[in-house]
């Protein structure tokens, strides 16, 4: 089940109380980079005077997403590709997308919750 999903079942049983909504996510996000570890490798071997072809191709296989927060926070999400036939740029940076955004939802859950706790909410 996804999160619009169950945004749909929580208005429907009328729990209306404070909560994080899938547009409070997608609203705190400020911009979002991708990235393989083969291209950190790259980036870091040109910045040490090496050649690209110093690192392992399995590098190419890890993607990582990188969201910036309102407030400058970082969050990062990892996707890895077992067998390199398989590998995709667009299903990586989808899945590492999500992952990311999954550790997102616990942090504004944080903050919510105290200031809830202090009356501010």
């Amino acid at each position: 089940m996804n999160d619009k999903a169950i945004e749909q079942q929580i208005q429907a049983k009328g729990l209306n109380a404070p909560r994080i909504k899938p547009d409070d996510i997608k609203a705190n996000i400020v911009c979002e980079h991708y990235f393989t570890a083969g291209d950190g490798a790259h980036g870091a071997a040109l910045a040490a005077g090496k050649d690209r072809s110093a690192y392992e191709s399995s590098l190419d296989l890890l993607t990582f997403c990188v969201l910036v927060l309102r407030n400058g926070f970082t969050v990062t999400g990892e996707s890895a590709c077992a067998s390199p036939e398989n590998f995709d740029p667009e299903i990586g940076r989808r899945i590492a997308r999500e992952n990311a955004v999954a550790k997102v939802w616990p942090l504004m859950g944080y903050e919510l919750r105290s200031k809830l706790a202090g009356g501010e909410a």
